[in-house]
């Protein structure tokens, strides 16, 4: 067993969130934040460059606590989440990495609450795990197919302008992407081997959506509540998205937000909170 001394990074206080680390694997520490007690509810961030679980939840975890027991974790090859030697990335890898979190944490079944890559990840879970999901709640998910618009985002650069480029892709609102925002996600994104990290990650990523699509057929015989989420000046995932699964899964429902981008949960976090609470609350009648 190889042994690994905890980092020193502590998450920046502008987020308000705890630093918590667990061994998911032989050389492999996840980083994570944990807020909230009862029916568990995984988050699952996106892909920006300098994404961290702080950065993608810091608006919605202290909220949606009341509603369960919620765990933002860095993926691997994101944020400060250690990995073993020749970790492979991908969207079956990322799926595992979620397993070995809950089983490292005696978790069973799970809500999975994911954006953009994290609600892709949130659908091959289902498809691959389907006893161990409770329901899925999805922002502009991703795995759609590459369009002009995505360039920024499939060939990002790990400075302080590619994240800042990155984030304003996400908004309507471009004073969210202050330079606070954007220096925090570059300094959290800073390790020894961030620049080729992002390389592989995108790569993997940009690589899965031809190889491993979402299996429309097999989505069409889910049987847990699922929630769409998605922002009508979304560049990066086009909204046909959401309405091709909104179509396809009998269990389905969707909010669709005006002047918002891709970044939901950030652009509009309070009316987000409250559409997801009232959902999660219905479904699992906690915060009642």
């Amino acid at each position: 067993m190889t042994t690994i001394d905890i980092p020193t990074y502590t998450t920046d206080p502008f987020f308000g969130l705890e630093d918590r680390w667990l061994r998911t694997a032989d050389g492999e520490l996840t980083h994570y934040h944990e807020l909230g007690h009862g029916t568990s509810i995984l988050f699952l961030h996106g892909s920006g460059t300098g994404v961290t679980a702080a950065s993608n939840w810091w608006l919605n975890l202290p909220t949606l606590a009341e509603h369960g027991r919620c765990i933002a974790i860095d993926s691997i090859g994101y944020g400060q989440t250690v990995v073993a030697e020749n970790t492979a990335y991908g969207i079956k890898e990322w799926v595992r990495h979620a397993v070995r979190v809950l089983d490292a944490l005696g978790i069973e079944k799970t809500w999975i609450v994911g954006n953009s890559l994290g609600g892709w990840l949130a659908f091959q879970f289902a498809l691959d795990y389907p006893d161990r999901l409770l329901g899925i709640v999805s922002m502009g998910t991703g795995g759609a197919k590459l369009t002009g618009a995505l360039a920024g985002h499939s060939n990002p650069t790990l400075n302080e302008s590619g994240i800042r480029k990155t984030l304003e892709l996400f908004v309507v609102d471009k004073s969210l992407v202050t330079d606070e925002l954007v220096s925090l996600r570059y300094k959290a994104a800073l390790n020894d081997t961030a620049s080729d990290r992002l390389a592989d990650v995108v790569a993997a990523r940009d690589r899965d959506r031809h190889a491993v699509p979402l299996d429309f057929d097999r989505l069409a015989h889910l049987e847990i509540p699922v929630l769409l989420i998605h922002g009508v000046q979304d560049v990066v995932t086009p909204l046909s998205r959401t309405w091709d699964l909104l179509n396809a899964i009998p269990t389905s429902d969707a909010h669709i937000f005006g002047r918002c981008g891709h970044w939901s949960q950030v652009e509009k976090a309070d009316e987000f909170n409250t559409v997801v609470g009232d959902y999660l609350r219905r479904h699992t009648g906690a915060g009642q």
